[in-house]
């Protein structure tokens, strides 16, 4: 879920600010904290301002609206305290960002304070990501490098009645645009021309306050001239809720990160450190879980948290749909008993309006599962962290209704040559309730802490996929934070199999390394023999291991794979393909209805088609990661044996730069388009071509071969299979059928493209032009050129002898140019 790194990234917007010397380390005691109180004939009549016909509400601060004004009583004691900020949106415009922003989307979050300075307060952000102790010297270095910024400020009205706090008018804050709290980014400013927020149409709609939160919803309509649909008369209107919560005096005790364990986490720069920098780490975010009973807990039994994760369930949700959330959501009580707890998530019924008149999904003490009204294909699992010590303090799930069609169409071709349940569009309650409950339980991990983790697909053997028992001991991956979604392994005549994800043994681990309660444990670095131990214990093991599948050439970190295997689990889902789609206009026909289902199932089918050929593309030039620290033996990188990576070449050439006849299936295509399916299969080809001759790819396999000599698959041997497999034809002397002759072209003109490519950029990048790329790419189009010349009479067809004129012309044309 790619949306998980645009929330990180707008959690931590603020992240470069830090708070002055007494932040960073030591806080001072509440006794030590200077409470100004100036005579009440400094400020105007509190009377005067508060009176008959003002709503009121206490809690955190009083909060009063008085003629659409909104004014905070702010206690003298909750000055200079820690709060924060969470800012949503309740309600906004259809297909507003997209689709991917909806109601509950949370669009910032961070840490505020109130200051009194004279007769004004200011609201400052903070960030807790450098650190020193007060009592340092370069405490004040550091707080001099980063400074507060100012978020919002206003004057005090008044001095409340018993002279405990300072009366202000917060309305700005809500009704004028403050950019680190409203919907309204630069980017989606632009998209809609936004022209300005017209303050006659944005109010504060409510305002309540609770024990240790205020909640507001605030109304903000913009002046757009491209709305997201054109019947909004010129007009983008928002209601948005901003939290402000409390955040504890009791730090929760924070916990190193490891990378070798997956964990969202937050980065942290300690500069009181004895080593000659400044120490960077990072803590795990997750949930505060103590036992109830912590000699009970430390004897081995299973113990209640003091205060479980609970989640509720959103009111829209459909009822039939409920059973299976509240099962996704505790699914998770497994993992936490490997870490010990009993009972530590529970979900739950929203409670009704005279159950709880107070309940609401914007309140950030809630955590809720929403049900969203919208197109979007997606469901995501964000939540709220204190940035002082990792812990969550709230998450809000969203499942988006059309969510319920991706896994429907996928079931159906990646499952239904094994299993008639498939082979419909209104796929059975009990299996399409299966994988919803499997997406929340994926997204509730995100919640709780863990990110995906992309390398689980490839610990188990691909075979054992085709196993009964295996499957559902197992499951299809060790994590169920891996895209896995359908087991398209599985094969007709495997009786019995799982063919939806689920929960496994790396989930367990996972947890209980993060949450598993260290009593004896004074400080996190007291922790960390004990975590590292627990690492070691699984070293090895590839079940155990991490890989996030961002950012790194590691083919056993791909998204959407299976098996250990990545050629013999394509070489199975392609097998069942070709079962799948002379089925479809069945499987896909209703009465009265057209064939708009059936298009769209049949062009998801060829992107997961690419999918399988993108797994095996990937060990080309592949290399390992295995994460370890310096105490352990063996390397972190290995370039991928020679011979996986030569197999997979050998199946690109088989079933990819191939004839597709099986995929352009006459029946489907005459009912769904008049023309594209030719092109489309082209450029699924072009494609994969593209991506095999990759100039990255082509640079690890020279690297390759400078390290490990003859055992390595050399970028040469590896252009010239693909060359040979290509123009097979040419060297068996055969005719050349329309769809090779597309596949063969779209190689001279790929490689053509390439080299002009390397030749514009070497200006640029040194790498690539002392590298043996350019020249491998043109011997290539050479060696090409001299065997199309003496072998092209080998075949008497005509079309074909055309077609080697053709490319030789394309050749000529590369190296004139």
């Amino acid at each position: 879920m790619k949306q998980l790194l645009f929330v990180l990234s707008i959690s931590m917007l603020f992240s470069y600010q830090t708070a002055n010397a007494q932040l960073f380390g030591k806080k001072k005691k509440a006794s030590e904290t200077k409470k100004t109180e100036k005579p009440k004939g400094e400020f105007k009549n509190y009377a005067d301002i508060i009176k008959a016909g003002v709503k009121s509400d206490d809690g955190l601060f009083t909060v009063h609206q008085k003629d659409g004004k909104l004014y905070y009583e702010i206690p003298f004691d909750k000055l200079e305290k820690d709060l924060l900020l969470v800012s949503r949106i309740v309600k906004l415009p259809d297909n507003f960002g997209g689709g991917y922003i909806n109601a509950g989307s949370k669009v910032n979050e961070q840490v505020v304070r109130w200051y009194k300075r004279d007769k004004n307060i200011d609201l400052k952000v903070i960030s807790f990501t450098n650190e020193s102790d007060e009592e340092s010297p370069i405490s004040k270095s550091v707080e001099a490098n980063n400074f507060f910024p100012i978020l919002f400020s206003t004057e005090i009205e008044a001095v409340n009645p018993d002279s405990t706090a300072y009366l202000v008018d917060v309305s700005k804050l809500y009704t004028e645009e403050v950019s680190a709290i409203n919907a309204m980014s630069d980017g989606l400013r632009k998209r809609y021309k936004v022209k300005r927020l017209d303050k006659n149409r944005s109010y504060i709609e409510s305002a309540n306050a609770y024990p240790q939160n205020i909640e507001v919803k605030h109304l903000m309509t913009y002046d757009a001239g491209n709305p997201p649909e054109r019947d909004q008369a010129g007009t983008i209107s928002m209601l948005l809720n901003q939290s402000m919560i409390l955040l504890p005096e009791d730090k929760m005790k924070p916990r190193l990160a490891d990378d070798r364990v997956g964990w969202f986490t937050l980065e942290k720069y300690d500069y009181n450190s004895d080593e000659l920098k400044s120490d960077r780490y990072e803590l795990i975010r997750r949930w505060r879980l103590v036992p109830k009973d912590i000699e009970a807990y430390k004897k081995g039994e299973l113990v209640e948290p003091v205060k479980p994760i609970v989640y509720y369930l959103d009111p829209a949700t459909p009822e039939k749909w409920r059973p299976y959330f509240i099962q996704g959501i505790e699914d998770w009580n497994v993992a936490f008993e490997a870490a010990g707890f009993k009972n530590a998530i529970i979900a739950k019924e929203a409670p009704s309006p005279e159950e709880d008149p107070d309940f609401s999904p914007e309140d950030v003490r809630y955590s809720v599962v929403r049900y969203v009204a919208s197109t979007t294909r997606n469901a995501v699992g964000p939540s709220v962290t204190d940035p002082r010590t990792g812990e969550i303090i709230e998450s809000d799930i969203i499942w988006y209704h059309n969510h319920l069609r991706s896994y429907r169409n996928r079931f159906m071709i990646e499952a239904g040559a094994q299993t008639e349940a498939a082979r419909t569009l209104q796929t059975p309650e009990e299996e399409i309730g299966e994988m919803m409950r499997m997406v929340i339980a994926h997204e509730v991990g995100h919640a709780i802490g863990l990110p995906h983790n992309m390398k689980a697909s490839s610990a188990y053997p691909t075979d054992s996929l085709r196993s009964a028992t295996f499957t559902h001991k197992y499951g299809l991956t060790p994590s169920i934070m891996d895209y896995a979604r359908v087991n398209y392994v599985a094969q007709p005549e495997d009786e019995g199999v799982r063919y939806i994800r689920m929960m496994g043994p790396y989930d367990k681990y996972a947890i209980n390394w993060g949450y598993r309660y260290l009593a004896d444990a004074e400080t996190k670095e007291d922790e960390k023999a004990t975590l590292d131990e627990w690492i070691l214990e699984k070293a090895g093991n590839p079940w155990y291991e991490f890989g996030s599948g961002y950012g790194v050439a590691d083919p056993r970190a791909n998204r959407e794979s299976l098996g250990d295997n990545h050629v013999k689990a394509s070489e199975y889902g392609l097998a069942n393909l070709k079962k799948v789609v002379p089925n479809l206009v069945e499987w896909t026909s209703e009465d009265g209805k057209g064939y708009e289902e059936l298009a769209e199932v049949y062009r998801e089918l060829g992107y997961m088609w690419w999918g399988y050929n993108r797994h095996v593309i990937a060990n080309v030039g592949g290399i390992y990661e295995t994460r370890k620290t310096s105490n352990q033996e063996g390397v972190v990188y290995e370039h991928v044996p020679a011979d996986i990576q030569r197999n997979a070449v050998a199946f690109l050439n088989e079933h990819t730069f191939t004839n597709h006849e099986w995929l352009l299936n006459k029946d489907i295509l005459q009912r769904i388009e008049d023309d594209g399916a030719i092109e489309r299969v082209k450029a699924l080809q072009v494609r994969a071509l593209s991506s095999l001759l990759d100039e990255d790819r082509i640079l690890r396999m020279i690297e390759n071969e400078s390290l490990n000599g003859n055992d390595a698959y050399t970028a040469l041997a590896m252009l010239e299979d693909v060359r040979r497999g290509i123009f097979s034809e040419l060297y068996r002397g055969q005719s050349v059928d329309a769809y090779r002759r597309n596949i063969q072209r779209t190689y001279i003109d790929l490689a053509a493209e390439k080299i002009a490519e390397l030749d514009a950029e070497k200006n640029q990048d040194s790498d690539i032009i002392i590298s043996d790329i350019i020249p491998l790419m043109r011997a290539e189009l050479n060696q090409l050129k001299t065997d199309i010349s003496s072998r092209r009479y080998r075949t008497s067809d005509r079309m074909s002898l055309i077609h080697y004129d053709d490319l030789l012309a394309r050749i000529d044309k590369t190296f004139a140019e």
